[in-house]
């Protein structure tokens, strides 16, 4: 949808000298005025914008594909499924909540506060900002500004310029298919993100890296902005002796190498017990040869890393690692920026692919003695974003579940938590504060006002100065 005359939504920001600090408040004023306005409240508008972003996907599939695959040579169904089908089926559960979501709730009144009736109102925020990152940056920009937009919001999302050719896409579909007036874009790289971060929202969300995340948590404090964060870390998948092993290798390969491995809850590392790791390790490579072929530099299903920069840290990571080590893989192409899938064995918990999130194609291996040397090692370090267990046994499953924390979990599979609309999706920790999608998205975009209401009769004196002592005798007996 748009406004006649300019379009300021996905315009450049302009500078107003040269090296100055660019400006956002045009933007962020005519985002204000609408929302002051009322015109994002109403439940009708809502559902129309969310019915546009689903006809923004359907009818933009193929622009944001491309785009994709030029900025992290995505395969094309790959990206459809974990970029575009997510937001869409996101959208579909807001739609089947928002009625429900937006009816006031009625709360029981104590009786000595009769006759009252009292309820909650969930309110829109105002304006929120949404801070992508770049490996999934279709899905990682939509699904909270659809959350936003759910919640009665007006919305500025900044799409990460290092994926320039989706920034590019989304600067141009939005605007073509969302209300100008309330949904913005802004594109830019540090100083854009700067000029946003110094001007007031009624809510951040922001996805990427913990120190990046420091700066948007300090930036927001100055307003008493509330903030969601999502910051992903080192998730564990434990492998018990019992388990699967096969299915295991499987679901652990295609969760740690779906888009090269830049994926905030992919496997960063693999613990499993002593007494399999040989057929885990054996079974995970030959999960890697049936996905990819005997060379996935050739694989049309294979990524690639997103820039060289990224790249030569992964490099260097894989530097540390001794030949003997590395299982498969290890290959790389600086020109194309591809890594091959590598798994590796022989790490310990002090080596420094064990020190940092790796967000890329190497996957380290490490044996312990038994599922409780694994949950150990998991509660040493930081709250990981997500958490894998393969177990045949239930009870294993829901011991290491029970004696970890992390932001969501699964078992007996990998990534499949992030894809249930219905379920929230955040960190606790190091990995992140507060959750979206669903009722969690909704929720984090609203206040939810308490309202009390008292009629002016019956008005006793007993309720007000001075306390006798017969108002005092009865206000012990009834509070």
């Amino acid at each position: 949808m748009t406004t006649s005359g300019p379009s300021v939504a996905t315009m450049k920001l302009e500078r107003s000298g040269q090296g100055a600090a660019p400006s956002v408040a045009p933007v962020l004023a005519r985002l204000r005025q609408h929302f002051d306005e009322g015109l994002t409240r109403p439940l009708s508008w809502r559902k129309a914008q969310l019915r546009q972003m689903q006809r923004l996907l359907h009818e933009g599939e193929d622009r944001l594909l491309a785009a994709l695959a030029a900025d992290l040579g995505k395969p094309g169904l790959e990206a459809w499924v974990t970029d575009l089908v997510v937001v869409d089926d996101a959208v579909d559960d807001l739609l089947g909540r928002l009625d429900r979501f937006v009816r006031p709730e009625r709360v029981k009144v104590p009786l000595k506060l009769r006759p009252a009736h009292a309820w909650v109102v969930p309110e829109p925020l105002g304006v929120a900002l949404v801070i992508a990152p770049w490996n999934y940056p279709v899905q990682l920009l939509l699904l909270p500004m659809a959350c936003a937009i759910a919640a009665g919001n007006a919305v500025i999302g900044k799409p990460s310029e290092l994926a320039p050719h989706t920034s590019a896409q989304l600067a141009g579909l939005v605007p073509e298919y969302l209300d100008e007036r309330a949904v913005a874009i802004v594109e830019g790289g540090v100083p854009e993100t700067t000029a946003l971060l110094a001007e007031r929202f009624d809510h951040i969300l922001y996805t990427g890296n913990g120190r990046v995340g420091r700066v948007v948590m300090e930036a927001a404090a100055k307003h008493l902005t509330p903030v969601t964060l999502e910051l992903g870390g080192k998730s564990p998948a434990i492998v018990d002796r019992e388990a699967d092993i096969e299915v295991a290798a499987r679901r652990i390969v295609w969760g740690k190498f779906v888009n090269a491995g830049q994926t905030c809850v992919a496997p960063d590392y693999v613990l499993v017990h002593d007494a399999v790791e040989d057929r885990l390790i054996d079974a995970m490579v030959s999960a890697l040869s049936s996905f990819y072929g005997d060379d996935p530099h050739a694989s049309p299903d294979y990524g690639r890393i997103v820039n060289s920069a990224h790249f030569n840290r992964l490099v260097s990571l894989l530097g540390d690692v001794a030949a003997e080590q590395i299982v498969t893989g290890g290959r790389t192409d600086a020109a194309e920026r591809y890594m091959a899938p590598t798994i590796v064995r022989g790490v310990s918990p002090s080596d420094r692919l064990m020190g940092e999130e790796i967000f890329g194609p190497i996957l380290p291996v490490l044996g312990v003695a038994d599922v409780e040397a694994a949950i150990r090692q998991v509660r040493a370090g930081p709250k990981p974003l997500a958490l894998y267990v393969f177990a045949s046994d239930r009870a294993v499953a829901e011991r290491v579940l029970d004696q970890t924390s992390s932001g969501g979990a699964c078992i007996n599979a990998t990534l499949m938590h992030e894809g249930v609309p219905a379920l929230p999706f955040g960190g606790v920790g190091d990995s992140g504060m507060g959750a979206y999608h669903g009722q969690a998205g909704l929720e984090a975009f609203s206040h939810r006002k308490a309202v009390f209401s008292r009629p002016t009769r019956p008005d006793p004196a007993v309720s007000y100065p001075p306390y006798t002592w017969l108002k005092r005798k009865i206000l012990r007996a009834v509070m």
